[in-house]
């Protein structure tokens, strides 16, 4: 039997294992349900993903450019007032998408135990201080990832609602 041309069978899979893990956790995440979901043979995931590990990379990268993308598009690192423009594009994504950033910080604590994830979390959090970088210096900039970290965390982890004025206030005293 002649092979089908698939090019975009990569890309389907990622995006199945990103649907899976969103709807499941990372717990319900096999080549299996992955296959399944992007309805490709089994074959092909470890065709294309030679370990869960490559998949999860993957995903975590794509999922990764989601909040660069709208961190990019809101204009905040222009703003006049930075604290206010960061406290204002940390709630629009947080109560736009929430489930995709409740993925992409499940996939991103993942690498506290799959060490294949850790350089992609670094990358992301390199990127993301470098774009701060623009604005101030480079302390300040991991500061305010930090920050920004944890008010993600303690928003998702608790199911509470974002305040942005409290954002806008944490993150203008790091500023400065």
């Amino acid at each position: 039997m002649a092979r089908r041309y698939d090019p975009d069978r990569r890309q389907r899979i990622i995006d199945a294992a990103i649907r899976v893990a969103g709807r499941d956790g990372l717990a319900g995440l096999s080549h299996r349900t992955v296959a399944a979901e992007a309805d490709v043979p089994l074959g092909s995931t470890t065709y294309h993903f030679a370990t869960l590990d490559d998949l999860l990379v993957a995903a975590l990268c794509q999922a990764s450019e989601g909040f660069a993308a709208v961190l990019d598009a809101s204009g905040a690192l222009a703003d006049d007032d930075l604290a206010a423009g960061l406290a204002r594009v940390l709630g629009d994504w947080l109560n736009g998408d929430r489930p995709g950033a409740e993925l992409e910080y499940e996939l991103y604590l993942a690498a506290l135990r799959r060490p294949a994830l850790r350089p992609v979390a670094a990358r992301w959090a390199e990127e993301t201080g470098a774009r701060l970088s623009a604005r101030v210096d480079a302390v300040t900039a991991r500061a305010l990832l930090a920050l920004m970290d944890g008010i993600c965390l303690q928003v998702l982890l608790t199911g509470g609602s974002y305040d942005e004025e409290y954002a806008r206030e944490a993150f203008g005293r790091v500023i400065g």
